[in-house]
């Protein structure tokens, strides 16, 4: 795995949640910065890894066969037709 290029991040928080943040890393054994860090990895990876796979599979599928008759723009617009269903 390559070295990559890191970046600073100012964020804010409230007292309570910079407070727990700082116990959270300090039961991890890591700094702030490092613990706030995995955790946004944590979650922009997984979203990101989701849409690939997702991505992924819609691209693996066989489009679909438009052959056949075409609706004409009057049938596409017929509203008098979608009531009678």
């Amino acid at each position: 795995m390559g070295k990559r290029e890191l970046c600073n991040v100012t964020i804010t928080l409230d007292g309570a949640t910079l407070a727990k943040a700082r116990v959270k890393a300090a039961q991890s054994n890591l700094s702030l910065s490092r613990f706030i860090g995995n955790v946004v990895r944590e979650n922009v990876g997984e979203k990101d890894d989701a849409y690939e796979v997702a991505m992924r599979a819609a691209l693996a599928q066989k489009p679909l066969d438009l052959k056949g008759p075409y609706l004409t723009r009057e049938e596409v617009n017929d509203r008098a037709a979608l009531r009678r269903r």
